[in-house]
């Protein structure tokens, strides 16, 4: 379109077009976004924050509750209830009210804590995740022979977890990176998109640190497992490690079923990182933002149905109510 032109006292000004306006997320939606979009992610917001806030915690109660759950394996459990219970508290809440508006209408300080705990609880998790299976390798390898895993041994673990994982995704909040808006406009995370070499660093050191490192502990641990567990698959011995044995399956159902959860989003972190001036649609580009939120709903689904001390009790629990409703 042409400039307009404007004459005066016979001289000939050239005025400049006016350049539209960009979005503000913080300030209205999206203009080339439909609304019923923001209205699919509240309601998906709504249904899985509302069975993780329900279902972690349940696992925390009922530890805390019953004296024979209190073991070193069980607090771990626990942290990463409590990990995905603050996943969901945070960003769970805060995305579904955010796109029940279909913008991110709080500013951008509840931004930068949106994008800080839910990177932060999401990083305690995958390091909870790491933690157990160093447990398991622990308990079943004995790599320093008969050496139990303690209770003090568990809360060490738990401190460097959380100490850790605070280290390497706080700095955005001081300046190295940031956490901003996604492209949808609803969520907040930390910039994968910036080109500044400064906020690459960041994230480089981020992936090593909070997802190459604690996987390949999980990896070492359960390749020696294996290993170990194939030794013992024939006679008494076998059977006296089956109660490890089915732990052992259930911390690898968790893991899986965390991976299945965050490796989407990992992916699409690290393909606009290394190509920030990629065009998706910003509806493309949340999905695993948003699908990574529903991994905080699995791991307590699992740690009922595969944890027969649980499964027990939540049977005794049940049973006693029901014979307290017929008694009344």
């Amino acid at each position: 379109m042409d400039s307009p032109s404007l004459s005066v006292n016979a001289v000939s000004y050239t005025v400049a077009a006016e350049l539209p306006a960009t979005d503000d997320p913080f300030n209205a939606p999206i203009k080339n976004i439909a609304p019923w979009n923001f209205t699919i992610l509240a309601v998906l917001m709504f249904v899985v924050t509302s069975l993780s806030l329900s279902e972690n915690f349940l696992v925390m109660f009922v530890t805390f509750k019953f004296k024979q759950l209190r073991q070193p394996l069980n607090y771990i459990i626990v942290n990463l209830a409590i990990a995905d219970f603050l996943v969901s508290l945070t960003g769970g809440v805060i995305s579904f009210l955010t796109n029940s508006r279909g913008y991110f209408f709080l500013g951008k300080w509840a931004c930068i804590l949106e994008g800080f705990a839910v990177t932060f609880f999401g990083i305690v998790a995958l390091w909870s995740l790491a933690v157990l299976s160093f447990e398991r390798f622990f308990v079943i390898c004995r790599p320093l022979g008969n050496i139990r895993l303690q209770a003090k041994h568990a809360i060490l673990g738990l401190l460097f977890v959380w100490t850790f994982s605070f280290i390497w995704t706080f700095p955005p909040v001081l300046g190295w990176n940031r956490y901003t808006v996604s492209k949808i406009g609803t969520t907040c995370e930390p910039d994968w998109y910036s080109t500044n070499m400064t906020a690459h660093s960041y994230i480089i050191t981020f992936f090593t640190t909070c997802f190459i490192f604690p996987l390949g502990v999980i990896f070492f641990c359960y390749g020696k497992l294996l290993r170990k567990l194939r030794k013992v698959s024939h006679g008494r011995l076998a059977s006296a490690k089956k109660p490890e044995r089915q732990v052992t399956r259930m911390v690898v159902v968790m893991i899986v079923a965390f991976m299945v959860g965050w490796t989407p989003y990992a992916a699409f972190a690290i393909l606009v990182t290394a190509h920030p001036t990629i065009q998706l649609d910003p509806r493309l580009a949340s999905i695993p933002a948003f699908f990574s939120k529903t991994a905080a709903v699995y791991n307590p689904i699992i740690y009922v149905f595969m944890n027969k001390q649980v499964t027990f009790i939540s049977v005794r629990t049940r049973t006693l109510c029901a014979q307290c409703c017929i008694s009344l």
